[in-house]
């Protein structure tokens, strides 16, 4: 028996929620919209730049020979770049600084004319044999000059200034530029009728510009003290930050 009223009971609901639902007024129910509104923002560049003096200035130093005999070329070449090399040391300048940047070794081919046919032989060795130096102190720069152009190099280049990227000095300008870009974003804001909310994103990117002067040798005579001038380089930050809005 309590099975058959609850069995009953049951049937009775499932009846009454059917006749709920045929005979509601669904019709005149407003539902309304569900909506998604993209998130208002502001995106700004600030920018920021500075000038720094240059610390580090880089040299080339060839040395150049040209003999009947090959040995004797290599020799004299070998010969003046190892006592380059030793000069350069004493000088005060770390051996991991002083780098080959180029060697050659070649027999020139000679022209010549039998019975009115041009023809070609072996002729005499040429050998050159270059080094790269950087010198880590610029206020040196016209003493190095010096000191390669007597050292007997046939061909000297140089100073080459430049900044010491290992010491990062852009990083120093990170907060000068997103400073820069949040006055830029408060005034659209204000314009705009709200107010700045939170940074949803920061992305940086830098360019820089070089001067410097270059100190061009051949090699033939003493550089003679001459003065020369390390100059600057002209660093710079920027970065575009997206602001929410309130």
């Amino acid at each position: 028996m309590k099975d058959i009223a609850r069995l009953a009971w049951v049937v009775f609901g499932v009846g009454f929620l059917l006749a709920v639902v045929y005979f509601f007024p669904w019709k005149d129910i407003t539902w309304g919209r569900l909506m998604m509104s993209p998130e208002r923002t502001v995106t700004v560049t600030g920018y920021a730049e500075s000038k720094e003096k240059n610390q580090i200035a880089n040299y080339s130093a060839g040395v150049n020979a040209v003999k009947d005999s090959k040995d004797e070329a290599v020799k004299e070449v070998n010969d003046k770049i190892k006592a380059i090399t030793e000069a350069v040391k004493d000088f005060g300048v770390d051996p991991s600084d002083i780098q080959t940047q180029s060697m050659s070794v070649y027999q020139r081919q000679e022209s010549y004319y039998d019975n009115g046919v041009q023809k070609s032989k072996p002729g005499q060795w040429d050998v050159n044999n270059t080094i790269t130096v950087t010198l880590r102190n610029v206020n040196r720069a016209s003493a190095m000059a010096d000191l390669l152009t007597k050292s007997g190099a046939t061909n000297v280049y140089g100073p080459n200034f430049q900044l010491d990227t290992s010491k990062k000095a852009e990083d120093s300008l990170m907060t000068e530029a997103i400073a820069d870009a949040k006055i830029k974003a408060e005034a659209m804001a204000v314009a705009s009728g709200t107010g700045l909310d939170k940074v949803i994103s920061v992305s940086e990117g830098s360019a820089g510009g070089v001067s410097y002067p270059l100190y061009a040798m051949d090699g033939r005579g003493g550089g003679g003290g001459v003065a020369v001038e390390p100059g600057s380089t002209k660093i710079s930050k920027t970065v575009t930050v997206v602001w929410s809005l309130k």
